[in-house]
């Protein structure tokens, strides 16, 4: 095991300084060295390896097996990743990751998918070995990490590299309480409602008075398209795969069950330099539906100086097994804050090439901006 004591880090997520200490350290282990831009400022971005599996079924090893058992057991047949390959809608994959933990006691980690991946509907989940639940990594875990990935509506194209899924690395206890976000935000404004509830994190409504010109409300997911590849940027047409949404002649919009959506949050959304934020992607306290892949804010998301005023929370929606409305500005979803380390040398959006920057309705990354 590797030996890394307890550094005098405040509890916190770790920022990205700390991230590139954990791995001069031996605690991240890499099979090549960190691509540009994988450090990000509260996160690490994790890169699919040259091996994966099309698999029976979705699977958690429990407490006394290892990923590579379940593969044994349940693997359909094995792909190749050194070269481009495609994953099919309604399949479930696993994938090596090219980065491995030896976490310390004293450290702990969580992963979830990144933004350009839910915005594709594409389910990914990260599983370490003995794992109970998905996307969490006990402090002290020593071993490799996989990934499920679950493409959903498109088609994809991935390879060894392709950086799906990201992870943080968690110091202590800094998740704020009703009380703590209710005060964090009389010092600095986290969303600009007027009357924010502060009720389990910070509440997120939906925007359907429309954005820009054209007076969308959001996107709809096309059935039966052409390929997504994942690591190419502004390659695809927007149409191919998108049907925009219009304003309604009333304040509503039907979720329609299995349909893929796309909309944005009423409110802005701030980040501030010294904290990061989750959004909590189903709530059966709002509805029967699905309302982020994505989770992960990182410091700076929205703030004017990172140069990114007014920018919304662009939210993955799904409706469950029933039809259902929702309301102009009814609340969708929890933003949870958390403390940082440190804060970072580099904000979100400063000078990192963020694609999501002071974002309005934006789809994700891999298609041209109309």
């Amino acid at each position: 095991m590797t030996q890394f004591e307890a550094p005098t880090w405040p509890a916190g997520i770790l920022a990205a300084r700390q991230i590139s200490a954990l791995a001069e350290a031996g605690v991240i282990k890499v099979e090549r060295p960190f691509a540009d831009g994988q450090i990000q400022p509260a996160s690490l971005d994790l890169r699919v390896g040259q091996r994966a599996w099309r698999m029976r079924a979705s699977f958690l090893p429990g407490p006394n097996r290892p990923v590579s058992d379940c593969i044994e057991q349940l693997a359909l047949h094995e792909i190749d990743l050194s070269k481009e390959a495609i994953l099919e809608t309604g399949c479930v994959y696993v994938a090596e990751l090219m980065e491995s933990l030896d976490l310390p006691p004293w450290l702990a980690a969580s992963a979830n998918p990144k933004s350009s991946t839910g915005r594709i509907d594409v389910f990914t989940r990260v599983i370490p070995d003995r794992a109970r639940e998905f996307d969490t990594i006990e402090a002290g875990y020593r071993g490799p990490i996989y990934i499920e990935i679950s493409p959903r509506t498109f088609p994809i194209i991935v390879r060894a590299g392709s950086r799906l899924s990201q992870i943080r690395f968690r110091h202590g206890h800094s998740r704020l309480d009703d009380t703590g976000h209710r005060d964090l935000h009389e010092r600095q404004p986290l969303v600009t409602s007027a009357t924010p509830s502060f009720v389990g994190g910070v509440a997120v409504s939906i925007d359907l008075a429309g954005f820009g010109d054209r007076g969308l409300i959001g996107y709809r997911a096309k059935r039966h398209t052409g390929l997504v590849d994942v690591d190419r940027v502004n390659a695809h047409q927007v149409t191919d795969f998108w049907e925009p949404l219009p304003i309604g002649s009333r304040p509503e919009f039907i979720l329609d069950p299995g349909e893929f959506y796309i909309l944005a949050s009423k409110e802005a959304v701030r980040v501030p330099a010294d904290h990061a934020a989750e959004m909590i992607p189903f709530d059966p306290l709002v509805g029967e539906f699905r309302v982020h892949y994505a989770g992960f804010f990182d410091p700076g998301f929205g703030l004017a100086e990172a140069g990114g005023a007014g920018a919304r929370a662009v939210l993955e929606v799904r409706s469950h097994d029933v039809p259902f409305i929702l309301q102009d500005g009814q609340i969708v979803g929890r933003l949870v804050y958390e403390r940082m380390s440190e804060t970072p040398d580099v904000l979100y959006g400063s000078g990192l090439g963020s694609n999501y920057q002071a974002q309005s309705l934006k789809l994700s990354k891999h298609f041209r901006a109309s």
